[in-house]
């Protein structure tokens, strides 16, 4: 009787759980929350804009830097924001497909904040050593995904705002649910 009393216990709260769960659409989206559909393209955008970045970058003549005198530094940024481009254009793709993965969605973030980072640096050393309006050309390039990261950005801070309401939501049940588990039941039967 008691296991029967208890496993009933644990079915209603877990039912009571699960429909904590579900998320109505309306207020999802009235928190700020984009749908999946809604983000993905963003995504993809992200992607094809870091592969057009791929061009320029090729078109560095770090050979050329070095007999001017250039640091090796500026080599390496250059390789570097190669790599991190093609990061970029991978990874925001394959999040276009399940765009809910708070770590993958802060690893692309992380990645254009850092590519851009570093071709403010290129930048400097194409006006330097090779030609001013290549180095604006790459600046007015890398400018053109700026709504897109901006985007991204307020996508994980309310996609991170939503897990943690979830988070609480289940951990509020959870407690509630053990403290009605761990009680101890009266027995009501008379001998």
């Amino acid at each position: 009787m008691q296991s029967t009393l208890r496993g009933l216990i644990l079915f209603a709260c877990a039912a009571a759980l699960h429909a904590q769960m579900q998320p109505p659409a309306t207020p999802q989206q009235a928190a700020g929350l984009e749908a999946d559909w809604d983000i993905a393209p963003v995504l993809q955008e992200i992607g094809d804009h870091a592969l057009r970045l791929l061009p320029p970058l090729d078109q560095a003549n770090t050979k050329s830097w070095l007999e001017k005198g250039a640091s090796e530094t500026y080599v390496a940024q250059v390789q570097s924001s190669k790599e991190q481009a093609r990061a970029i254009a991978d990874e925001a793709k394959a999040l276009s497909h399940n765009p809910e993965v708070l770590s993958s969605a802060l690893q692309v973030l992380f990645r254009i904040q850092g590519l851009e980072t570093m071709l403010g640096s290129v930048a400097e050393a194409l006006r330097k050593y090779q030609s001013p309006a290549d180095a604006q050309a790459l600046i007015a390039l890398s400018a053109e995904n700026g709504a897109n990261r901006d985007r991204l950005q307020r996508y994980i801070v309310n996609l991170a705002a939503q897990r943690e309401k979830e988070y609480q939501v289940m951990d509020k049940e959870a407690q509630r649910c053990r403290g009605m588990l761990t009680a101890p039941v009266i027995s009501g039967r008379k001998k």
